[in-house]
C-alpha cells in the first residue's frame, strides 16, 4: 500500500523500500515499478485543473476521474497503476478503462499510409513541419496547399483518404485500419459508434477543412465521407495498457512486443516517431519537446502515447484536458517520468537494452553469478529487477560480474546499488567485480 505522503517521494526514494523476500522464494517484488507509477498519480490525483472535451458531447459528458498510466518494455512486460480514490493495490481498474482513441490514432493511420504508398508519395499531399497552430485550424503551405503535417486534422484527414486506395469505400477503408490498429494492440479492439456519431454531429470545422482540401484536390472523396471515415478511426477504444504496447511498437522499429509481428518496416516507425517529436502535441510541441524530450501524441478522450526509440513505451489517461487539448494530468506525469528516469531524448547518458547476460548457478563454489553487459539504466535496471524476480537462486553467495558493463545512468546505478543493499540485508554475502568503478 502506497500512502499519500509516500507518493511524493521520488523514485530513488521509493527504490530504497523494496521489501525482498526470504531467498527460498521469489527475491524481487514486481510492485517496484507499479509502486512508482501510482507514486506518480498520488502526486497529480488531487489536479482538478482542465475540463472534458466540451464539443463532442460522448466527450464531454464522460467521467472526468479515472486516472492511469502504464509502461510497456520492448518484449512485451507491461507495467500499470491507477488511481482510483485510494493506492491500494485491489484499486487498479482504471488502466482497464476503455476509451477513443481520437487524435492518438493519427501517428499509426501514417504509419499504415506509410507503408501503403511510401514516403515520397505522401511528401506529395502533406508536410512534415510544425505548424505552431491548434490541431483544427487550416495550416496548409502557402506555395502546395498541402497540410503542414499529419498530427494536425487536415493532414490526418489527407492521411486517412490515402488508405486502401483513392477509390475504396468508407467501411473498406475504416475496416483495413481497424485491422491495423488491432495488429499494434495485439488484441481486438471495437469502435465507439455513439462517440463516432456524437463527433459527427460537431463536425463543422472538420467538415470545412475537408471542403477546403477537396477544392485544393489534396482529397477526392466527398468531404462528408472524408470527414466520417476520419471519425471512425478516431473512435476506436483503447486502454491505457494498450497505448503502451502500441507505443513500444513505434520504439522497437516496428516490432509488437506480444506477437513478435514486425507490423511496420523500421524505417516507417523511424520517420511517425521524428514526425511525433516535432509536431505531436500541436502547438505546444516545442515547450513538450524541450521539457519532456519524448515524442508523444495526444488525444482529447485524455490518452497521451509516448514512446522511447530503443526503450519501451509510455502512456497515460485521464479526460481533463489544458487550453492545447492535451491531458491537464497526462502531462504532469509524462514530465516526471522523463525527470525520474532521465528519458529525456537528449540526455547525454547510456542507453541500451543489454543488460542481465547470464545467470549461473556454480555447485563447486556455491556461487550464483550474475553477469551483466551494456549500459545499465532504467530499462537495463528493470531486467535485472525481473531477473531476480523470476528467478530461483541457489546460494547465499553472490557475485555481481561488471565486467561487460559499458555504463551506467544515475537511475540505473540506484536500481543496482539499493538491489545489492537489500541482498544484505537478507543475509547475502555480495561480491562485485567492478574493474571501471561504474559504481563507486
Amino acid at each position: 500500500m502506497t500512502t499519500p505522503q509516500e507518493g511524493k517521494r521520488p523514485m530513488t526514494d521509493l527504490l530504497d523500500r523494496v521489501q525482498l523476500n526470504t531467498p527460498e522464494r521469489k527475491l524481487v517484488k514486481e510492485g517496484l515499478i507499479s509502486d512508482y507509477l501510482r507514486s506518480i498519480m498520488a502526486d497529480n490525483a488531487d489536479n482538478s485543473e482542465g475540463q472534458t472535451a466540451q464539443y463532442i458531447a460522448a466527450l464531454r459528458d464522460a467521467d472526468p476521474e479515472p486516472f492511469a498510466t502504464a509502461l510497456c518494455t520492448l518484449d512485451g512486460r507491461i507495467y500499470s497503476s491507477a488511481y482510483g480514490g485510494s493506492f491500494t493495490d485491489a484499486n487498479v481498474a482504471a488502466d482497464q478503462v476503455e476509451f477513443t482513441i481520437q487524435s492518438i490514432s493519427k501517428p499509426f493511420v501514417y504509419a499504415l499510409a506509410l507503408e501503403e504508398h511510401g514516403i515520397e508519395e505522401l511528401m506529395k499531399v502533406v508536410g512534415m513541419e510544425p505548424s505552431g497552430e491548434a490541431f483544427n485550424e487550416l495550416s496548409l503551405e502557402g506555395d502546395t496547399n498541402r497540410p503542414v503535417n499529419p498530427m494536425i486534422n487536415a493532414g490526418a484527414i489527407t492521411v486517412n483518404q490515402l488508405i486502401n486506395g483513392s477509390e475504396s469505400s468508407v467501411e473498406d477503408r475504416v475496416a483495413k485500419i481497424h485491422d491495423f490498429m488491432n495488429e499494434l494492440a495485439g488484441r481486438e479492439l471495437t469502435l465507439d459508434k455513439q462517440t463516432a456519431s456524437s463527433e459527427l454531429e460537431s463536425s463543422d470545422r472538420n467538415l470545412a477543412l475537408a471542403h477546403m482540401l477537396r477544392s485544393y484536390h489534396i482529397i477526392q472523396d466527398s468531404a462528408e465521407d472524408a470527414v466520417n471515415s476520419y471519425v471512425q478511426q478516431c473512435s476506436i477504444k483503447v486502454n491505457v495498457r494498450d497505448l503502451a504496447v502500441m507505443g513500444s511498437t513505434l520504439a522497437s522499429g516496428g516490432v509488437q512486443p506480444l506477437t513478435g509481428k514486425r507490423v511496420m518496416k523500421q524505417s516507417v516507425a523511424r520517420q511517425v516517431q521524428s514526425v511525433m517529436a516535432s509536431a505531436g502535441m500541436y502547438n505546444a510541441a516545442g515547450r513538450w519537446m524541450a521539457r519532456v524530450g519524448i515524442p508523444a501524441k495526444s488525444g482529447v478522450a485524455g490518452g497521451v502515447l509516448g514512446t522511447l526509440p530503443g526503450q519501451l513505451g509510455l502512456s497515460s489517461f485521464s479526460p481533463k484536458l489544458d487550453e492545447q487539448g492535451n491531458s491537464v494530468r497526462g502531462v504532469r506525469v509524462f514530465q516526471r517520468l522523463s525527470k525520474d528516469m532521465g528519458l529525456h531524448l537528449m540526455a547525454p547518458e547510456p542507453r541500451g537494452r543489454a543488460s542481465v547476460r547470464s545467470l549461473t548457478e556454480v555447485e563447486s563454489t556455491g556461487e550464483s553469478i550474475v553477469c551483466l553487459q551494456g549500459d545499465i539504466d532504467f530499462i537495463g535496471g528493470e531486467r535485472l529487477y525481473r531477473t531476480l524476480m523470476e528467478h530461483q537462486l541457489k546460494h547465499k553467495k553472490l557475485v555481481f560480474d561488471l565486467t561487460r558493463v559499458d555504463g551506467m545512468n544515475s537511475v540505473g546505478r540506484k536500481m543496482l546499488t539499493n538491489g545489492i543493499e537489500l541482498l544484505r540485508e537478507e543475509g547475502f554475502s555480495i561480491r562485485i567485480e567492478d574493474p571501471d568503478g561504474l559504481l563507486a
